[in-house]
């Protein structure tokens, strides 16, 4: 199924509404003028609620599966649907909104 490409300007959170940014997105490929994100790139998570209780906050977040067709680099390019793990907690990163013109199945 065709979903929207993740990019640096994407937005991306843990699942404690927790704020999550890729380190090094691929630069050499753009859409909507910003480099997209791979599932090579690790995230960090900065704001997780977790970070309030007993229970360790989200740390980093990486996506695990991406797209099956389109690559940057050889590596598959996360999209709006691609499954996800955080660390510690396990819990998976939500893609919130991407940029809409480039889909990627």
């Amino acid at each position: 199924m065709p979903a929207p490409i993740l990019h640096l300007g994407a937005t991306v959170m843990c699942s404690h509404a927790g704020t999550a940014l890729p380190t090094s997105p691929f630069p050499r490929v753009m859409v909507s003028k910003q480099p997209v994100v791979t599932i090579a790139v690790p995230y960090t998570v900065a704001g997780c609620a977790l970070a309030s209780g007993s229970s360790p906050p989200c740390v980093t977040g990486q996506f695990i599966v991406g797209a099956a067709r389109v690559k940057a680099g050889g590596v598959p390019v996360a999209t709006l649907m691609s499954s996800s793990i955080c660390t510690p907690t396990g819990s998976p990163l939500m893609p919130i909104a991407a940029q809409p013109r480039v889909l990627a199945t």
